[in-house]
């Protein structure tokens, strides 16, 4: 063991703090000749797996620990004023069961002590000190801050306190040399107490960043974290640029004169001997009847659950199928692993809860199918065993599930009750620095112009994953702006951060379950809103063999299960979704007209457009459209097309079996299994393999694969020459591939959500309004296909609507009414009171009545939103109800608490009292009149005249309702436009650079400045059917800017522009539509 290691070091985990990226920290130390290196970030311990590995990697001895913050007396206390209190301390894990206890002791830190940040005290250090190692860490320790006031007893006895719960030996004072005055006076105390103590000393360098020249990148660092920037003279800053990973010979130096300094850090690396378990697996026990295992138990109930889906009569084929792979499951030891699932999945359906069909690589397993896990038979659409789990490959599992969106918590409460509290949890990820954010973070640190920084961060194409290397070499503007040696500056100091994790957050589905209490095998954390996570990130949880799976919640299950239930409704019957026939005619016709708008995975504008274009026929087709429109597979499309409607070509008829289904082309995943399996006579788990390898572009790999697959090849009878061929084939294919079986289950689902807008219109976009109700964009969108099918809207009303979006029939008529928690400013709870009090004791008569029941559960603003969006016009007219509030609301005040309602709202008066208007000025003119409604959003005065202007009226609407139902602004426009301009319906029809003119109300401006200087904007102009982004280039926005805003009527002529899928105008001249242009019109036809 050489004779210095670091033992204080902060990796990029200590969040936006440390700056040492750990695979590099642990390279540059291996470089360095150290034989061992320790990990202590602030107070959590999110890196540690990752370190360990890392560690292992670079040949180092892995010393795990944390610089745990210590409150000043008990940790239950939280009062004001405590925030800067907490001292500093780094434990380090001498042994395995030192470990452990940091984990618990880090772990108590966020579950009982956070406060500002997550604190332990004595008692907890007392209780899990066992095998820990505590040096007294930096300035903010707590001897070395006694030290440094000159309390020199009370470091003493403080010193004595840590020795007492960790023991003599365990305890080492701290020294750091960093350039800071202070630390040296400290320095000199903590030796002194360490010749009267006996207490050994150590050397460490505090290090936050690599190399001294990465001081000002942490200093950038350290702003972004404080929302601060560098020029800030009160800023968060580190004295120096000392605090960075020096070599054993700098450190050698710095402590010349005190070499057991030294010395004594290769001593406690000595000791440090931690080994985590990387191969075992800790699966909960499943509580299984007595007499039964796991294995015999899961065989029982998947026997009994095959013979159930499949009414009584299991074919030969499905019971082979069957016992193979309950063979594989117990050989590998997961059978309690599916009893666990198989449980709370059943738990759901029987609580109501969706749950969807598949995820993933599960749907290939019979087993899972049996235990009604999965929703679709594998055997019978050919989905592949092996991808799912391979005997071949031993790792986890991973059965993920999809359950109804707004119910998904009630199956991990489920979960948590079974097993216990302690031993479930949701897992933690991390939001990291990608491209453009730090381009903006690193911008407003460095004090640089917003707009500035900005136009550069929108160089780097929007483009998931990608850096901002990649970005440099592939646009030339970028390497054009980085001329300027401050953009320059910029862009550096922003690929030192890239990457780096800047928050924690939980992970969106991942919850993880523990045999034993979780903080036995890692450390917990708490959000903001008491929800416990793992401090690990799903990957280090599935390297220590813990169960993990994804609880993800999906709105489309929600809209199947509301829209089943509204059409059950309908019908005079229930509707059970699972046992709708796969083969309607009405269904497919539907989707090949393209008319997929609300279908699962199947709505976006290009794939309407290509399921034109295939013309589905059969659940098939709609499980390879599912596969193939994605990025990668969807460049596949122009040849699967011409395959489907010509003659299929086949490399060698043994191909045929397995492509025959997507005519020749390689769609799915799996079809490299069956091709290496049928070619060259791999098992499916080498075939995996051999997928996995392609996949991974692991040449080593595909090296071996490769000699293995021809030779196959050829002793089943095929040339060399043809079996290069199919392998290259197999390498092409690589980056086209999708899951087959994540794509038929997925497919499934797109099935039923198009059969239900097929054959239950209403209902389904129903269900589907209530699913975004609040989203003002997609409601508009939903609303307008409502009206394409044919289907009637009424508007919200406070005496008809419910929460949610719901169906009426009157005779023939149907239509669905727009429900309350759809409207702006309303909200779910408010929507709910209404119903709830609406129900309870009648209808509302007037605006007294509401607002007197209704109480103060209707704020002043959602009154109004009410109002404004029509929720009450059967009452009165708006304008009255406007002119009325604030008087109605006056009188509601001084109503006695004693007249609550069951509800919390105040008692109406027994008879209604109609409040007359105070009298008001006469009405001004309609251009005074449109002013003072328009301001009524910030304004509560009453306003002059007898009716709402219809333009406020369709403005409140499309605001507050994503629509409008009083009209339309185009209405006395339709016809000029229908004369002058292209539809934006038929936008998608004009060709590439055609020269077109659209019309239609400005929804939108956003102006920008050119590099240029000069000034330009983007305009969303919308017409009764579609929207387009119009480019207004400096120009023509100089012409035009007087008439280009929000709301006005206008013309724009331009070219067409296809850009990242989506089609602009690129304007080269504008004008506004008037009164004038419109009888001129008239009177010229």
């Amino acid at each position: 063991m050489s004779k210095f290691c670091h033992l204080h070091v902060h990796t990029e985990y200590s969040l936006l703090d440390g700056a040492c990226r750990i695979h590099e920290l642990c390279q540059m130390a291996s470089r360095m000749g150290m034989e061992a290196l320790a990990i202590t970030d602030h107070g959590a311990m999110y890196g540690v797996i990752d370190f360990y590995n890392a560690c292992l990697e670079a040949g180092l001895r892995p010393i795990i620990g944390c610089e745990i913050y210590v409150a000043r007396g008990s940790r239950l206390k939280k009062d004001r004023g405590l925030r800067d209190e907490p001292y500093h301390l780094v434990l380090l894990a001498e042994t395995d069961e030192g470990y452990r206890n940091l984990l618990k002791i880090v772990s108590t830190g966020f579950l009982d002590g956070f406060y500002y940040k997550p604190r332990v005290d004595l008692e907890i250090l007392s209780k899990y000190s066992k095998g820990l190692i505590a040096l007294t860490a930096c300035l903010d320790g707590e001897v070395p801050r006694l030290v440094r006031r000159g309390r020199f007893t009370e470091a003493s006895a403080s010193l004595g306190q840590y020795t007492d719960i960790f023991g003599k030996h365990n305890v080492f004072l701290e020294l750091q040399r960093n350039g800071i005055a202070a630390q040296e006076q400290v320095n000199q105390g903590l030796v002194e107490l360490s010749r009267r103590h006996r207490i050994p000393i150590v050397a460490t360098n505090d290090c936050h960043y690599l190399r001294q020249s990465d001081a000002r990148h942490h200093e950038i660092l350290l702003a972004i974290q404080t929302g601060t920037n560098i020029y800030d003279p009160n800023r968060l800053r580190f004295e120096g640029d000392q605090f960075y990973l020096k070599s054993p010979g700098e450190m050698a130096g710095a402590f010349s004169d005190l070499p057991e300094a030294i010395t004594n850090t290769g001593e406690v690396a000595r000791r440090c001997n931690v080994t985590l378990d990387l191969s075992s697996i800790h699966l909960p026990d499943y509580p299984i009847p007595q007499g039964e295992t796991a294995s015999s138990y899961l065989r029982k109930q998947a026997q009994a659950g095959l013979v159930e889906r499949l009414g009584g009569r299991v074919s030969p084929a499905k019971q082979e199928r069957l016992e193979y792979e309950l063979k594989m499951i117990d050989v590998m030891g997961y059978s309690s692993y599916f009893l666990i699932v198989a449980d709370f999945v059943g738990y759901a359906k029987r609580q109501g809860i969706a749950v969807g069909p598949g995820r993933g690589s599960a749907a290939g397993s019979l087993v899972a199918y049996s235990l009604g896990i999965t929703g679709i038979d594998p055997v019978d659409h050919d989905l592949v065993f092996e991808r799912f789990l391979n005997p071949e490959r031993v790792s986890m599992p991973d059965i993920d599930i999809d359950f109804q969106d707004d119910r998904r918590d009630e199956v991990i409460e489920y979960v948590r009750g079974k097993y216990g509290s302690d031993r479930v949890a949701q897992i933690i990820t991390f939001g990291t620095m990608a491209a453009r954010a730090v381009i903006r973070d690193v911008g407003r640190a460095l004090n640089l112009p917003y707009a500035e920084t900005d136009t550069i961060a929108k160089m780097i194409p929007a483009q998931p994953g990608i850096t901002i290397a990649q970005a440099i070499e592939t646009v030339p503007d970028l390497r054009q702006a980085m001329q300027r040696d401050e953009i320059r500056s910029l862009i550096e100091t922003a690929q030192k951060l890239e990457g780096m994790p800047r928050h924690s957050s939980v992970h969106a589905a991942g919850v993880v379950i523990g045999k034993e209490p979780l903080w036995e095998y890692v450390p917990l954390g708490k959000t903001q809103d008491g929800v416990i996570t793992t401090q690990y990130p799903m990957e280090a949880l599935e390297a220590l063999g813990l169960l993990k799976m994804d609880f993800l919640g999906l709105r489309t299950l929600t809209v199947i299960q509301k829209a089943t239930r509204l059409a059950g409704e309908s019908a005079g019957k229930p509707l059970d979704i699972e046992q709708v026939p796969l083969d309607n005619e009405e269904t497919y016709e539907m989707l090949a007209r393209g008319e997929s708008l609300g279908v699962f995975q199947l709505e976006s504008s290009w794939v309407r457009d290509f399921l034109k274009e295939m013309k589905p026929r059969e659940f098939k087709d709609i499980v390879a459209a599912v596969a193939l429109c994605r990025p990668g597979p969807m460049e596949q499309i122009p040849e699967y097309i011409r395959a489907r409607f010509g003659k299929p070509h086949y490399l060698h008829p043994v191909l045929e079996p397995v492509l025959r289904e997507t005519y020749g082309v390689m769609v799915y995943q799996e079809q490299i299994l069956q091709i290496a399996h049928r070619v060259a006579g791999l098992s499916l788990g080498e075939a995996d393999i051999l997928r996995r390898a392609v996949g991974k572009k692991d040449l080593g790999l595909l090296v071996q694969m490769q000699d293995k697959f021809l030779e196959g090849a050829i002793n089943n009878g095929i040339s060399r020459a043809c079996a290069q061929e199919i392998w290259d084939l197999i390498l092409k294919f690589a980056n086209y591939g999708f899951n087959k079986n994540h794509a038929a289950p997925y497919a499934l689902v797109a099935y039923w959500t198009a059969y239900l807008k097929a054959q239950y219109p209403a209902a389904f976009m129903a269900a589907l309004l209530s699913s975004v109700r609040g989203i003002q964009g997609k409601v508009g969108i939903y609303l307008d296909e409502v009206k394409r099918l044919g289907i009637g809207i009424k508007g919200p009303s406070v005496n008809h609507s419910l929460v949610e979006f719901s169906v009426e029939t009157t005779g023939d008529s149907t239509a669905i009414r727009y429900g309350l928690g759809g409207i702006k400013n309303v909200g779910e709870a408010v929507a709910a009171e209404i119903v709830k009090e609406r129900q309870f004791r009648g209808r509302f008569e007037s605006l007294e009545s509401f607002v007197f029941r209704m109480g103060r559960n209707v704020t002043k603003k959602a009154l109004e939103s009410l109002i404004r969006c029509g929720t009450l016009d059967e009452l009165g007219t708006r304008f009255a109800h406007l002119n009325r509030l604030e008087e109605v609301l006056n009188q509601r005040a001084t109503q006695p608490d004693t007249q609550m309602s069951l509800f919390g709202g105040f008692e109406a008066p027994r008879r209604e009292q109609h409040v007359e208007p105070r009298p008001r000025p006469a009405a001004g003119g309609s251009g005074q009149q449109l002013s003072l409604f328009s301001q009524l959003a910030v304004s509560s005065q009453p306003v002059s005249g007898d009716t709402v202007p219809l333009e406020v009226r369709l403005s409140w609407e499309r605001d507050l309702l994503g629509m409008y139902f009083s009209g339309h602004p185009l209405d006395k426009y339709r016809e000029y436009l229908r004369r002058h301009t292209v539809s934006l319906a038929d936008i998608d029809e004009v060709p590439d650079r055609a020269e077109v003119t659209v019309g239609g109300r400005v929804s939108s401006v956003k102006k920008i400045i050119t590099r240029a200087g000069e000034e330009m904007a983007f305009i969303s102009l919308e017409d009764e059917y579609d929207s387009i982004e119009v480019i207004v280039f400096p120009r023509v926005w100089q012409q035009a800017r007087g008439f280009l805003a929000k709301d006005r009527i206008v013309i724009a002529r331009g070219n067409i522009e296809e850009h990242e899928g989506i089609r602009r105008l690129l304007a080269r001249d504008c004008y506004e539509i008037d009164s004038a242009k419109i009888n001129a019109d008239a009177d010229e036809e």
